[in-house]
Formats: structure tokens, C-alpha cells, sequence
């Protein structure tokens, strides 16, 4: 089965080839440095390069993967949650296709990409399908924090989740009152890696709470008034090295506690990490470490599939495929509000 996938939903222009489970071409085209100069992604802006950049990049997928468009046997697409004039231009340029071509299309949802993308094996570039294990999931991204029960493949409940900003927009915003440039997150982990982080001992929220949802803001307005009453800091290198390093770790601290938590709790021997924020390196290494010490399994996606990419929407197609799922209405559109159940 040969399987194109699309995904558009903010500032990522992707698409790839999947057949039969094997990633043979997964192409990426990043807005980033358009969206700089205005400190964050302009929805109108995004869906204008979608535009320009759609047909270029799906070629380009199809000509890696040497085949035709006429080869294919399936169409998949990012259907929501994001940006909807982001996801619009991705998922209806899939419903042509598909209609043009004659063949199925499976819209999908784009966290539950990223929480099957540990299944992917970054040096076989492959769908591990066959090597999955029930498990504790945890989904951290830019607007979504996540923990979720993974029972079996499709089959997956939210545990816990964000009350108010993700981990990843508390450090992109946290980076804005430090006066980085954006995307900050990215930054604020280089910069950690040079800093002290116990110069600062800011909050832990809900760090006790028995639940397991997660809350930030009440971090970032910690490092606000921090800054307020220290306005020197931000001119001395050190000390704000010294501050992205407390911040993240207050960050990973309860990253790290909650999961482990509802890992315990849901008697599951095993934890996956996906989405954006997954790239991070302190968070990468202290998950790791608690893991080890926990004698739990540790299935971390790869960072060339952690930020918005198609291939992990191409693999959860393929799986769901796999599994018998029924094609998407070629009338339903977008579905921007999509939250995983």
C-alpha cells in the first residue's frame, strides 16, 4: 500500500510517502523565519506560504520516493486541531487529490500523530507497529501538555492534561520576557545547558496535586515579577543563562514527577514521549534517568519526528489503515477544534 500524507497545521508545510509502513520520502518546508520578525505565527501568513509551498513539496515527496501519483493506493491529511486557514490549504488540497485520483482519504488528527510517533524507528525510518506495548504517553507541545493511558493501538484515554499554557508556550513566553527572539523554546534549551538550574528556585505548580493535569502560567508570571524586581538581569549573558536553566527545570520537574505518576498509577511498564517540546534536552535526559531509576521502558520519538512533520501522520494512517478504519467523507471538512477524547 502506497500512502501520501499531508500535513498543514501552522507553520509546517509537509508531506511524505509511506508504504506498507516504510517512510520513503518525508519533505519539510518551515515557515520559521517568516514568522520571526512578527514574534509568533500569523495565521494569514502561514496559510498564504501553505500556499506557495504545497505543490512544490508534494512533488518533491513523490520524486524522493520514486513513484507516481498515480501509484497511489490511499491520501491521508492533518484534518485538526490548528490553524484553520493552515489547515484548510492541506487538507483540501487531500480531498482533490483523493477525488481526482479515485481513491480513499483518512483525515487525521494531529496530536494522536504525535502520540503514535514513538512508534517510529528513526534508523529503519519504518512504522514499528508490531513492537507496540501498552503504556503511559506523554504529548508536550506548544499549545497542548498531555498525558494519556495507551491501552492498546487506537485505544487511548487523557489522564491529565494543561488548565491553562502548555510547557511549551510557557517557554516561548517566558523566552519573550528574557527579550529572545522567537521560537524561544528551542533557544531556552541552549542556553539552559549553560546555566545554573538552582540560581532560581521558581514554582513547581501543581507539582502535589494528585492529579495529573498540569498548569504553567502561573510559572511564567513568576519569572515576570522575578525580572520586574531584577531588570539587570537582562543585561548580563550569566544571568540569563542562569534563568532559562531554573525555568526549565521547574518545567521538567513536574513534567518528569506527573508522568511518572500516572505511569505508576496506571500500572503500565512503559512511557512514550512525543511532540515539539519532546526535543528537549534536559527533558530528554531527565525522563531518561527517573525512567532507569524506576526500571521502566522509555520510548522517546526521534527529534526529526517530534516537531509537525507528515510522516507521523502518514504512520498513524497507515496503522489505522492496518486496523480497518473506514475512509473520511470526502464532504467533511477541517475540524480545527479536534481535541483527543
Amino acid at each position: 500500500m502506497k500512502l501520501l500524507a499531508i500535513e498543514s497545521s501552522c507553520d509546517e508545510t509537509a508531506a511524505a510517502v509511506i508504504q506498507d509502513g516504510r517512510i520513503l520520502s518525508n519533505v519539510v518546508a518551515s515557515q520559521i523565519r517568516l514568522h520571526t520578525q512578527y514574534g509568533g505565527v500569523v495565521p494569514e501568513l502561514a496559510a498564504r506560504e501553505h500556499l506557495a509551498n504545497l505543490v512544490p513539496v508534494v512533488q518533491q515527496s513523490l520524486a524522493e520516493a520514486e513513484i507516481r501519483a498515480d501509484d497511489l493506493d490511499w491520501v491521508s491529511a492533518t484534518q485538526g486541531p490548528g490553524l484553520p486557514p493552515a489547515l484548510m490549504v492541506g487538507y483540501q488540497a487531500a480531498q482533490h487529490m483523493a477525488f481526482a485520483l479515485g481513491i480513499p482519504l483518512l483525515g487525521i488528527q494531529h496530536h494522536e500523530a504525535h502520540l503514535y510517533s514513538p512508534w517510529i524507528d528513526p534508523e529503519q525510518n519504518r512504522l514499528e507497529s508490531e513492537a507496540f506495548e501498552p503504556n503511559l504517553s506523554l504529548v508536550v507541545s506548544g499549545g497542548h501538555t498531555l498525558l494519556l493511558w495507551v491501552k492498546s493501538p487506537m485505544n487511548h484515554v487523557v489522564v491529565g492534561g494543561t488548565l491553562d499554557d502548555a510547557a511549551g508556550e510557557c517557554f516561548d513566553k517566558t523566552a519573550k520576557l528574557l527579550g529572545l527572539p522567537y521560537p524561544g523554546g528551542p533557544l531556552m534549551d541552549r542556553l539552559a545547558a549553560q546555566g545554573n538550574p538552582d540560581a532560581h528556585r521558581f514554582p513547581r505548580p501543581m507539582l502535589k496535586d494528585a492529579g495529573f493535569d498540569f498548569s504553567f502560567s502561573g510559572l511564567k508570571t513568576a519569572v515576570r515579577y522575578y525580572l520586574q524586581k531584577h531588570p539587570q538581569c537582562l543585561q548580563d549573558e550569566h544571568s540569563i543563562r542562569d534563568v532559562c536553566a531554573s525555568v526549565q527545570s521547574a518545567i521538567v520537574d513536574v513534567l518528569v514527577a506527573k508522568t511518572l505518576r500516572a505511569a505508576e498509577a496506571h500500572e503500565v511498564k512503559m512511557i512514550t514521549v512525543s511532540g515539539g517540546v519532546s526535543c528537549n534536552r534536559g527533558l530528554r535526559q531527565a525522563l531518561s534517568q527517573a525512567c532507569n531509576q524506576a526500571g521502566l521502558k522509555l520510548r522517546m520519538a526521534a527529534p526529526t519526528y517530534c516537531t509537525d512533520n507528515a510522516a507521523m501522520v502518514g504512520c498513524l494512517a497507515t496503522w489505522k489503515i492496518k486496523l480497518g478504519a473506514e475512509p473520511t467523507p470526502l464532504g467533511q471538512g477541517i475540524r480545527a477544534g479536534w481535541m483527543l477524547a
